[in-house]
């Protein structure tokens, strides 16, 4: 048997997944919502409402994004058996490097919506809110902050997902002391989640002038957004609140009033700030959200049926331990604690491609059900 008759019954196999793949997406129902959708944004009254019908076109996008990149699938594999019987007559080489770059490559993208029905969690297909914050040990912890930041906006944009910043505090000499911003996207939660923990970096410090290896912590916290279909009631006296003047990365937007909100919920610690809006009222609007959200996670988390019974020593199950660690010297590796997947190439990593650390946490997660 040949390369290339190898390569032909590897694509052949394919065929069954992809049914099952295509059952589990429910293709059929997603066309169906499709043309529901686009049969209301035909009616006359359709752009009376400016915010809902944006926000249905957005799905419509959403949704038709997800068949086309189920039915490229499909292609791919026939386009690349069709290279198969070109390459085997000719016995050609090139043709040959071509199908079996193709077809690692259709077996990543299969893989990843693969992983996507796997995304069964009640708050999984929500939009994501996602804050850092620097640990111990000054501006070398509030760099790493920073450079997790770019990453995960790095991840953010790869998948075409929006980003909102709710709140930046800039480090007392470079890098941030804490951030949070809204990831908004199919599914943004559900891969999120996989994020959250204590995140180590090993390096030889830029803020040392001696040149020593230093290691650093940073905590990341994800919630889901919410909507008001969960009625969550904080009592106000349980509530304090801060007004500061907001800032934005190296000192910009900088507003002449006390915009930007802190809600502390006094009876757990739990603290959101929200800077995103010129408006106060904006402001402590988005805040009470990202709080009732982080409540509600912290319950969950818990497993308590009620808000009033959390206390402050349950927002240790958002700090969590640690999970990942990235290893800049004396080698080069970034390694998941839990799954034990593991890259070296860590400039790639921070440029946002951690799909292989969410896949494995995704992939152990099914195992464990």
């Amino acid at each position: 048997m040949n390369d290339f008759d190898s390569l032909r019954l590897q694509l052949e196999a394919l065929s069954e997944p992809l049914k099952l793949l295509r059952d589990a997406l429910n293709i059929g129902n997603l066309n169906d919502q499709i043309s529901e959708l686009e049969a209301r944004a035909q009616e006359p009254d359709f752009w009376t409402n400016v915010e809902k019908a944006q926000e249905t076109q957005t799905v419509i996008r959403r949704l038709q994004k997800r068949i086309n990149r189920y039915t490229d699938l499909e292609k791919s594999r026939e386009d690349l058996l069709v290279l198969c019987e070109l390459g085997t007559e000719a016995e050609d080489d090139d043709v040959f490097q071509e199908v079996h770059e193709g077809y690692s490559e259709l077996k990543r993208n299969f893989e990843s919506m693969r992983l996507e029905t796997l995304l069964t969690g009640e708050y999984d297909k929500n939009n994501a809110i996602l804050t850092l914050h620097a640990g111990a040990g000054g501006t070398e912890a509030q760099d790493w902050v920073e450079m997790l930041y770019r990453m995960y906006n790095r991840w953010a944009e790869l998948h075409d997902f929006e980003l909102k910043e709710l709140d930046y505090l800039d480090g007392d000499e470079a890098g941030i002391k804490s951030a949070s911003i809204m990831i908004t996207g199919d599914n943004a939660y559900g891969y999120l989640r996989s994020e959250i923990g204590v995140h180590r970096l090993v390096r030889i410090s830029p803020f040392d002038s001696s040149g020593r290896r230093h290691t650093s912590f940073a905590s990341c916290e994800v919630i889901p957004e919410l909507d008001d279909s969960i009625n969550i009631t904080i009592n106000p006296v349980d509530l304090r609140v801060d007004t500061y003047r907001a800032s934005g990365k190296g000192g910009q937007h900088i507003n002449k009033t006390d915009s930007a909100i802190r809600l502390t919920h006094l009876p757990t610690g739990c603290v959101v700030s929200c800077q995103s809006e010129r408006s106060q009222l904006q402001n402590r609007e988005t805040a009470m959200g990202m709080l009732k959200a982080k409540l509600f996670a912290l319950a969950q988390a818990a497993h308590m049926d009620r808000i009033e019974d959390l206390k402050g020593n349950q927002m240790d199950i958002a700090w969590g331990s640690q999970i990942r660690s990235y290893v800049f010297c004396p080698y080069t590796m970034v390694k998941d604690h839990r799954t034990g997947y593991e890259e070296t190439d860590v400039q790639s990593v921070m440029d946002g491609k951690i799909d292989g650390f969410i896949n494995a946490f995704l992939s152990g997660m099914q195992i464990e059900k």
